[in-house]
């Protein structure tokens, strides 16, 4: 396939590298200029458990009016509705738009941007990654790819992404119910990533606090129960195993909130926590746990962003 990657930051980069030594033909946009001037020069390096790869990669700070047959938008959530933007001069009438992001909402951005019939949803699970310098990312775990249709989109379309990452050496599936998959990870992202960002500790170290263990497991009791209260399918039955499973297997990860923070950038902490009380809104239920959790820490990066007193 012809595949152009709009962000090209830790999670991008591994996907852009490992699709391009497939042998498809990935491009990579980003506003990163030394990131792509490195790559342009140099290709892509991805390091990982399994070794390392230098793969050639196009890559550009503006995207080329070029047709694609994927567009994957790897950007931040937040960051979706301009990626969406930055995208249009690379849609053919068969492109497929894939959006991989944390939490809820970002798809739903998409899709009125892009439109429903060609937008695929992706759920990235047991991923951890990083740029080393420019022109060089590593990961340190790359678990499961799920992608699911959103809207009208031809199920074969979808089919046809999962076979292309296939080749790339992920774990990819299409499934049918991709809003299960999305909130079986979100039930997992809220039980860690507000506590770590508000705290510096690692997934493990909250996991086993005897202060913010019980808000963590809370957290993620109160999705699990939005989650039932929506309707969706869900496959968890017991919510606090569910986390500490997760957990266990990775404890010294750094959330992507936390990781946001220690960089003084704003995370995605709307789409994640924040995604709670929205949702629960819906079903006519309150969530104050992820309330509360989404307040302090938006509160915290707001007072980065306050001018200085005159």
């Amino acid at each position: 396939m012809k595949i152009a990657v709009v962000g090209c930051g830790a999670m991008g980069s591994v996907y852009a590298g490992r699709l391009a030594s497939a042998g498809h033909d990935v491009l990579v946009v980003d506003r990163w200029a030394d990131h792509m001037a490195a790559i342009a020069a140099h290709g892509l390096l991805v390091a990982g458990p399994d070794g390392e790869l230098r793969v050639p990669v196009r890559a550009y700070t503006e995207p080329p009016s070029e047709q694609v047959d994927l567009v994957v938008l790897a950007v931040k959530a937040a960051d979706v509705a301009s990626a969406t933007a930055q995208a249009r001069p690379l849609l053919g009438p068969g492109t497929v738009v894939l959006t991989i992001q944390n939490g809820l909402g970002s798809a739903d951005v998409a899709a009125a941007e892009l439109g429903a019939d060609r937008l695929a949803v992706g759920v990235a699970s047991g991923f951890g990654a990083s740029v080393r310098r420019a022109g060089e990312v590593h990961h340190n775990a790359m678990r499961a790819m799920r992608f699911g249709g959103y809207g009208t989109i031809d199920p074969s379309e979808v089919e046809r992404v999962a076979r292309a990452w296939r080749l790339g050496g992920f774990d990819a599936e299409a499934v049918s119910d991709i809003a299960a998959m999305q909130w079986e990870k979100l039930i997992c992202n809220v039980a860690y990533s507000a506590p770590c960002a508000l705290t510096g500790m690692t997934v493990g170290e909250v996991m086993d606090d005897e202060h913010l263990g019980p808000v963590s497991r809370a957290a993620a009791e109160e999705a699990w129960q939005v989650a039932r209260a929506r309707g969706v399918g869900i496959a968890v039955t017991d919510p606090v195993e569910f986390v500490r499973d997760f957990g266990g297997r990775m404890p010294a990860a750094k959330p992507s909130a936390l990781l946001d923070h220690e960089a003084g950038r704003v995370s995605e902490i709307a789409f994640i926590n924040g995604a709670i009380p929205r949702e629960a809104a819906k079903a006519g239920r309150d969530a104050p746990v992820n309330a509360m959790l989404t307040a302090l820490v938006r509160a915290r990066e707001a007072s980065w962003t306050k001018p200085d007193p005159a």
